[in-house]
């Protein structure tokens, strides 16, 4: 029996909504923490009012820089999962960019937007 060289059209599918699960989650974080940088949810003065302590300045910057990292590697993230569905869509999804052998089916459960197997991922970092 010759080797698969890419997936099927079902398992594609399959995969499709696993990403759109992911994305649609992802997403939604992403939003609440742009709305908690932003104060859209807040009512109160915490951006108005004089503070005059100013280790709960530097604990509020601290939480804020947090908050800004934690976005950028989710917006990545959403990034990633959008760059798998154009995959899907080319029929290219599931096969490693080194060695064009398919990627298993459990690592791309896991991690959706992988383009690297494991072997491929740990070669690469020695």
């Amino acid at each position: 029996m010759a080797e698969k060289t890419r997936y099927t059209d079902e398992e594609l599918e399959e995969f499709r909504q696993i990403i759109n699960e992911k994305l649609a989650l992802a997403k939604r974080d992403y939003d609440q923490m742009m709305g908690v940088l932003t104060n859209q949810d807040s009512n109160d003065v915490d951006d108005t009012s004089p503070t005059y302590k100013a280790l709960e300045e530097g604990s509020a910057t601290q939480t804020k820089e947090e908050l800004i990292s934690m976005a950028a590697r989710q917006q990545k993230f959403i990034q990633g999962l959008k760059a798998a569905l154009v995959r899907i869509e080319n029929k290219t999804y599931g096969i490693d960019r080194l060695t064009g052998k398919l990627i298993p089916k459990e690592r791309l459960r896991a991690v959706p937007h992988a383009t690297l197997s494991v072997e491929s991922k740990m070669n690469q970092k020695k």
